[in-house]
């Protein structure tokens, strides 16, 4: 990470340069935020300029999947509890404390703060309450499985909640409680039209909402669509002045203008002329050495909770074959990857779960291939294979032991192995996954393996392997995984092989399957974590996926213009930045 420093935006050779400035900066606020409402020139230097590649798809916090909508109303609807920037660990939010934990009565009591909507209304325990029983009652398909197991709650009082569990579940406070909270009053109305319909969910979910109810530290005060969101300082945000975490919260921005721009090369040069203070997303490793030499422009840079990987069909032959799937994953050469395709700009990836989520990381899992080079893969791959049984019309290694191109690769029981296909998407949409699967491709082939790399529309090739499960091999990625590793269990369970499941490769271990349900379960997360650390195992020595790179994420923002940027696993664009940002 490079540290900025204030830099002059003036030429000194010009006269009267603060006046002219002034000027600039009220026409600039002017025509980004258009002629419905005016910003004076003070407060013009005291509002963030983000640029978005896209536009919000919706401000309807049920419906909102996409991130753009994500990010803008993460600044409005607010959670019990978020995650602290350095440890990771869950802290009161809108909650007072830590949630107490009944083990007779299976329930968690959580105090809330003294906090109020941006209507000015009183937020109470109702309204936390409201939030589960409609995601329940609605069946709200984002939220659902983070309720479903909650049997009733009970508000005594205002500022007190009592959440009563069906049964153990580990994520109730990790997910659960950092679900946003929505006002009973802002909904109610809207769901008394809603029952009035053949189906309600739909009803609900296709509400326009045009002036979100705010709990956290902005409020929207305009949408141009097509343009820009203007976001305006909440002031009857709960954490204005107060220390949460040691750290003394404002807002201290008057607010925030949300700029669209559709392309990154656009938004570069818009942060590049100052027309913006931050691109509201990671920097591709294309466009970071121009950035890094321009004297006005810092970047950050900060790991992800993510996933890159290669995933196999294991329903069938051949990847139904562990040993198939392991002499592949000592082939494929992630260190190429992260310095070549990524130049750089990338983590290994060992396991499943990212080595920044250090508490349920495990490091003690199979590393495959590693330290060895071409030569060195080959071969270990060659004794996997010729070990289970597999046979070649020439094989890669020759009497001498000297590697050689592999021809007529053949399966155990004599057969040849038939051409399978590798599907990526396509360079448009992601151009590292897709030359990922052109070298895996070249790899393969070099042991005999009839490999092909077949870029596919994002769309269609999510419909082949999650609806329709017709592939062989494909290069995926979660961009964003929880920090609460659950998502573990989902993505290899076997009750998740299913039309549109998680379980995308077909994986059934019926011992992983015991392990990841008592890890569902337990409520001591020490022993939880053991758990965890045996599932990462269980999957890496069985392959059916092939962690590849967890992608670094470069952040540039403006020099000279604000401080107080605040460095967290996921970037800098978090709540912690947006409440302690202050104008130079």
């Amino acid at each position: 990470m490079r540290k900025g420093n204030a830099m002059s935006v003036m030429n000194p050779s010009r006269k009267r340069p603060c006046s002219r400035w002034v000027v600039i900066l009220a026409c600039a606020a002017m025509l980004i935020t258009g002629s419905l409402f005016t910003v004076s020139p003070a407060s013009a230097s005291n509002l963030l300029k983000m640029g978005l590649l896209q536009e919000p798809k919706t401000l309807n916090v049920w419906r909102a999947s996409d991130r753009w909508s994500r990010k803008v109303l993460g600044l409005m609807y607010q959670p019990l509890y978020v995650r602290d920037p350095e440890t990771l660990k869950l802290i009161p939010w809108l909650a007072a404390g830590p949630p107490l934990f009944d083990e007779k009565t299976l329930s968690y009591t959580v105090k809330i703060r003294p906090a109020k909507w941006s209507d000015g209304t009183e937020l109470t325990s109702e309204d936390v309450a409201f939030t589960g029983r409609f995601i329940n009652k609605f069946k709200v398909p984002r939220y659902r499985s983070k309720w479903r197991f909650i049997k009733k709650i009970e508000t005594p009082d205002k500022q007190t909640v009592i959440f009563f569990l069906k049964e153990p579940k580990a994520i109730f406070v990790s997910r659960s409680l950092t679900t946003p909270i929505v006002q009973k009053k802002e909904w109610t109305a809207l769901i008394e039209a809603a029952r009035k319909t053949k189906k309600p969910l739909k009803k609900l979910l296709n509400e326009k909402i045009k002036r979100p109810v705010s709990s956290g530290p902005f409020v929207l005060k305009e949408w141009r669509q097509g343009a820009y969101l203007y976001l305006q300082k909440n002031e009857h945000f709960f954490g204005t002045g107060k220390k949460i975490q040691g750290r003394l919260l404002g807002p201290y921005i008057d607010g925030i203008i949300f700029k669209i721009f559709g392309t990154s090369d656009a938004s570069i040069l818009a942060l590049k002329k100052g027309s913006i203070d931050m691109f509201w997303w990671g920097i591709q490793p294309g466009y970071i050495e121009d950035l890094r030499a321009n004297p006005d422009i810092a970047l950050f840079q900060n790991e992800k909770s993510a996933l890159y990987y290669m995933g196999f069909n294991v329903r069938k032959a051949p990847f139904n074959d562990a040993n198939l799937r392991r002499a592949i994953a000592t082939l494929v050469d992630e260190d190429f990857i992260i310095n070549r395709i990524l130049q750089g700009y990338g983590i290994r990836m060992y396991s499943i779960v990212p080595p920044g989520n250090a508490f349920w990381y495990c490091p003690d899992v199979p590393r495959y291939g590693e330290g060895l080079d071409r030569e060195g893969r080959i071969k270990k791959a060659f004794g996997i294979l010729s070990d289970a049984g597999y046979s070649w019309d020439a094989p890669p290694v020759d009497g001498s032991g000297k590697v050689v191109k592999g021809e007529g690769i053949k399966l155990p029981d004599g057969s040849p192995m038939e051409k399978f296909t590798i599907l990526t998407p396509p360079a448009d949409y992601d151009p590292h996954r897709a030359m990922c699967g052109m070298m895996m491709q070249e790899w393969l082939r070099m042991v005999g393996m009839p490999a092909y790399s077949k870029p596919m529309a994002f769309g269609a090739l999510l419909q082949q392997v999650k609806l329709r499960h017709e592939f062989d091999a494909f290069i995926l990625g979660y961009g964003n995984l929880s920090l609460d590793p659950d998502y573990l269990r989902n993505f290899f369970i076997s009750t998740n092989d299913k039309r549109r499941g998680w379980n995308m490769s077909g994986y059934n271990n019926p011992h992983f399957d015991k392990i990841a349900n008592r890890s569902a379960s337990e409520m001591d997360r020490e022993k939880r974590r053991k758990l965890i650390w045996e599932m990462q195992k269980i999957i890496i020595g069985d392959v059916p996926y092939i962690p590849l790179y967890d992608p670094k994420l470069i952040e540039a923002v403006r020099k000279g213009r604000f401080t107080g940027w605040v460095q967290m696993l996921g970037g800098v664009g978090n709540i912690w930045t947006f409440c302690q940002l202050k104008p130079r």
